[in-house]
């Protein structure tokens, strides 16, 4: 006869960041193909001992953030695994065994620079010009 093992292990995922920090809509979550639901912080999710491969990505206007991680997992061991989505929609999240740092911080300082910038030499022209 043929039995699958008990799912005992466990994935102990954090989600970075919060609806204030992040994104109002949770980053979606898939376990070997599988949806399963998320939330921001930490959550355990079990899972079959062996291999598995969990999935992560952020959407908004489209699908951003993408990260993806193969987990070992043996009966009765918490496996911590955390993701980070990125500040903007036009890169990869970050996904390991450890905290991750959050992708996109140039875009976001050069998209929060170059405007404050252009206004600051516009009153400079501007008072200069007198």
């Amino acid at each position: 006869m043929n039995e699958q093992a008990p799912a005992t292990g466990i994935i102990r995922l954090t989600i970075q960041g919060s609806a204030m920090t992040s994104n109002m809509i949770v980053p979606t979550c898939r376990i070997n193909g599988h949806s399963v639901p998320t939330r921001y912080g930490v959550q355990d999710l079990t899972v079959w001992p062996g291999p598995n491969h969990i999935e992560l990505q952020a959407q908004w206007m489209r699908t951003y953030g993408q990260a993806a991680l193969d987990v070992t997992v043996d009966p009765g061991q918490v496996v911590p695994v955390f993701y980070a989505a990125p500040l903007h929609q036009f890169t990869t999240g970050n996904i390991g065994f450890t905290k991750q740092k959050r992708g996109g911080v140039g875009c976001l300082v050069a998209t929060i620079a170059v405007p404050l910038v252009i206004a600051l030499l516009a009153v400079l022209l501007a008072l200069a010009t007198r």
